[in-house]
């Protein structure tokens, strides 16, 4: 809504326009412009003053409406040409408190820039007003414009406390009035304050007060008497209303406190108190309050208990009486036989003006009560139990004693069931024998506390408990038990004799002498007598020496066993067995089988046709080493030769094969030093000399018969050794497969995750070479013995079989002028 009064420049210049238009009538025209002639320099005063001055529009607009609301259209009540205000630069002044409004240059609407609360622009609750100033230039004018914020019913009543407490004597007089807070609400005319609500009571009625501009007081009316032994106190509820729609509310909780006057007398719970008690009571402990209560509050409220004017000074010696509680307590020890019943006067008076006081009785009555524990005594007692007692076998006896009588007097004794003891009545009343009622152990139990408990009989029941100490002596009734069962034992081969190569030990759970320990070597039987022959054992330790040094190429393995005994009586023992695996080392040197070693000296003698091609096999060289694995395998070289272009020497067979037919340079007389090695860590060798005589071929002829039969019974002796050492081996291997059947049928079941399955392979590349390996472990060790490469034709080394257990195969062949005895490598079975 605008409220516009038309600007004089609109006037003024409407009646210019019309001096200024020109006639058709020339001469009239002139005419009536001198009739005016005279007001147009006042008019003219006029514009120009209107052009720095106009009048106020005004505008109302509700607080709490949008930004953007449109207020009015200034331009269409200031009657201002639209398309020229950004022209003139048409814009509100800013020198408003609050920038609450905008201008918008394109149609001339004042719309609302920002949130208006009238309450925070106008504190009064008169017409909240916000002038504003409108300017335009080219010429300049100044538009006053005033907005008028219209309230809303956005507040709520508020009291300046939530709660309000008043206090009022209960001698007030009805008619009385007691102001209370007014309430206040922000909104103004109608929106503010308008009425007050009182709760429904029976005593207090509400009275409203006009005190002017918008402020209402509330009063409250007492209307009945108050007793406050009645209601103490009263809750009212004042809610204030505004005037708006809907009307808005706040609450006041306001609560009455009614003061006392002494117009009550104490009153006790009870006329009569009655109260049994034991006779052991301890001193000072309650045993009865009295309660007196007194609907006064205040000093007229408080009691104070004594004992009456008449009462015995006796009963004072054994009461005390709290005169503040009320708590009756024991003064001193009371007797049954010396009184059953003791009547007490009690007297309660307030504090009031005057004071009132009223009386009441207590009746205590002393109760007997058995008041004496039971007293358990040893009187006979063994100090140790041996273990291997039998069930019933008397340790203590146990008398118990009670100072009450009849059935306060008479105990039960009794034990924890989890103990191998229990208690045994005698033909006399509260005596007890302590007996065993199971086997002991000392290596379980070596110790017992067996807790004696008596009960007497009384009501309630008085318990004594003892701990009597038990001692388990120790038999011998523990045989020894070793650490490991069977042992193991690897050594290697020359060992130092007289040092110890191995411990056995063995523990007993027993004590003293019955778990004291002697180690000795079971020694029965020829072979075993044998072997235990050159071992030897610490008695104390298990210490266990070797007598001499063991040799692997004449025993590799062997078994004893040790027996542990204890030192009781009678004495226990236990066996052992220990199982001994020799171990090779490279201890021998190879030996020249052929050429046959004579006086010493290891050389042959071969003739060879001179007509002889290249590859022609001259002779081979035999070796043989008892050691096995990389100390049996043997490699030929040749160390000295008269003319290496003529002879070459096969590195793993010992064949010399010709590299060229001879020629007539060639001598008639060559030398060759063969030397043969093993392949030990420390390398050992031996060395054989064959000398070749280049000869024709008539001369070969007839000193090959002659040869030939020599030759023929040289072989002969060699078959017949080997045959021996085949025969003395394979017996050795038939005890060994007998011992490891024992030793199979005895081992733990992992024994057998000990050792490994030795390797086989064979080299399919035609050469015929054979190889095998041995592995086994001990513990967390593993060993592993590696054959040699050989090849089928050659001599097969005789040391690579020296560790044999299992014989597969052998084989003997004879043809032409060689006689070779071929024998395929032997696995250890372990």
């Amino acid at each position: 809504m605008a409220l516009c009064f038309w600007p004089l420049k609109n006037i003024v210049v409407a009646f210019l326009q019309r001096f200024f238009k020109q006639s058709p009538m020339k001469h009239a025209g002139q005419r009536w412009r001198c009739e005016y002639r005279g007001l147009v320099l006042p008019l003219c005063f006029l514009l120009f003053i209107s052009n720095s001055a106009s009048a106020q529009i005004r505008y109302s607009v509700a607080e709490e409406v949008k930004d953007g609301t449109t207020v009015g259209n200034v331009v269409k009540d200031l009657g201002l040409d639209i398309n020229t205000l950004m022209e003139r630069r048409f814009r509100i002044v800013p020198d408003s408190k609050y920038t609450l409004f905008g201008l918008n240059e394109n149609n001339g609407d004042l719309y609302v820039s920002n949130s208006i609360d009238r309450e925070k622009i106008c504190e009064s609750n008169t017409a909240c007003l916000i002038n504003l100033k409108l300017v335009v230039e080219n010429p300049l004018e100044i538009h006053h414009v005033a907005v008028e914020i219209i309230d809303v019913n956005d507040h709520f009543p508020t009291f300046p406390d939530k709660e309000l407490h008043l206090e009022i004597a209960e001698s007030t007089l009805p008619g009385a009035y007691f102001q209370l807070q007014a309430a206040r609400d922000a909104d103004s005319g109608i929106n503010s304050v308008r009425r007050y609500k009182l709760n429904q009571n029976t005593h207090f009625e509400l009275e409203v007060r006009d005190r002017g501009e918008d402020l209402k007081v509330p009063f409250l009316i007492l209307q009945k008497h108050l007793d406050r032994e009645q209601h103490e106190k009263h809750s009212l509820l004042l809610t204030a209303f505004d005037g708006g729609y809907p009307p808005k509310s706040a609450e006041l909780s306001v609560t009455v406190t009614v003061l006392d006057i002494n117009d009550n007398r104490p009153i006790f719970d009870r006329e009569l108190y009655s109260v049994s008690l034991l006779e052991d009571v301890q001193i000072g402990t309650v045993i009865l309050k009295v309660n007196a209560t007194d609907n006064d509050e205040g000093l007229n409220g408080m009691i104070e208990y004594a004992f009456g004017r008449n009462q015995n000074n006796k009963i004072r010696n054994f009461f005390l009486l709290d005169n503040v509680t009320g708590e009756i307590r024991v003064k001193g020890n009371l007797d049954f036989e010396d009184a059953e019943v003791y009547q007490l006067d009690i007297q309660a008076t307030d504090k009031g003006q005057p004071p009132m006081t009223t009386d009441c009785s207590v009746i205590i009555k002393i109760i007997d009560v058995n008041d004496n524990n039971p007293v358990i005594e040893v009187t006979s007692l063994s100090t140790l139990v041996p273990e291997d007692s039998k069930p019933g076998t008397v340790i203590a006896f146990i008398s118990v004693t009670d100072r009450d009588s009849g059935i306060n007097g008479k105990t039960v004794c009794n034990v924890p069931d989890n103990l191998p003891f229990e208690l045994k009545p005698s033909f006399q009343d509260n005596v007890y024998s302590l007996i065993t009622k199971g086997h002991l152990d000392r290596e379980l139990v070596s110790h017992y506390d067996v807790k004696i408990t008596a009960t007497d009989c009384g009501d309630p029941p008085l318990a004594t408990a003892k701990t009597v100490p038990v001692q388990i002596s120790d038999v011998n009734d523990n045989s020894p038990v070793f650490l490991k069962n069977p042992y193991y034992l690897y050594i290697l081969e020359n060992n130092e004799p007289g040092a110890s190569i191995f411990s056995v030990s063995a523990s007993d759970k027993d004590l003293d002498e019955n778990s004291w320990l002697s180690y000795y070597i079971l020694r029965d039987g020829e072979k075993t007598n044998y072997i235990s022959s050159f071992l030897n054992i610490n008695s104390e330790n298990g210490d266990i020496y070797a007598l001499k040094s063991f040799d692997f190429e004449t025993m590799k393995t062997f078994q004893f066993q040790v027996v542990a005994k204890d030192s009781g009586t009678p004495s226990l023992s236990t066996n052992v067995t220990v199982n001994v695996f020799i171990l090779d080392q490279n201890d021998n040197a190879p030996l020249i089988l052929s050429p046959v070693s004579t006086n010493g000296s290891t050389e042959g003698v071969v003739e060879l046709s001179r007509n002889a091609n290249a590859g022609h096999l001259v002779t081979k060289v035999r070796a043989y080493d008892p050691d096995i694995g990389y100390n049996g395998w043997l490699s030929f070289s040749l160390q000295q030769v008269t003319d290496p272009s003529l002879f070459s020497l096969e590195r793993y067979t010992g064949e010399i094969r010709t590299l060229r037919p001879f020629t007539e340079t060639d001598k008639v007389t060559h030398k060759l030093v063969v030397l043969v090695k093993d392949n030990g860590n420390i390398s050992l060798s031996a060395s054989a000399t064959m000398v070749v005589n280049a000869v024709e071929t008539k001369e070969v002829f007839a000193s090959s018969e002659i040869k030939n039969t020599v030759n023929v019974e040289e072989e002969n002796n060699i078959t017949f050794y080997l045959m021996i050492s085949l025969g003395s081996v394979s017996a050795l291997f038939v005890f060994s497969i007998i011992g490891l059947i024992v030793m199979q049928c005895s081992k733990p079941p992992d024994y057998s995750s000990k050792y490994s399955h030795d390797s086989n392979c064979i080299d399919t590349s035609g050469n015929g070479t054979l190889c095998h390996s041995i592995q086994y472990r001990s513990g967390e060790k593993r060993y592993m013995l590696v054959g040699p490469r050989m090849s089928i034709g050659s001599a097969i080394v005789p040391g690579s079989n020296g560790n044999t257990l299992v014989v597969h195969e052998h084989s003997k062949r004879i043809s032409g002028e060689n006689l070779s005895l071929h024998r395929l490598h032997h696995k250890d079975m372990i």
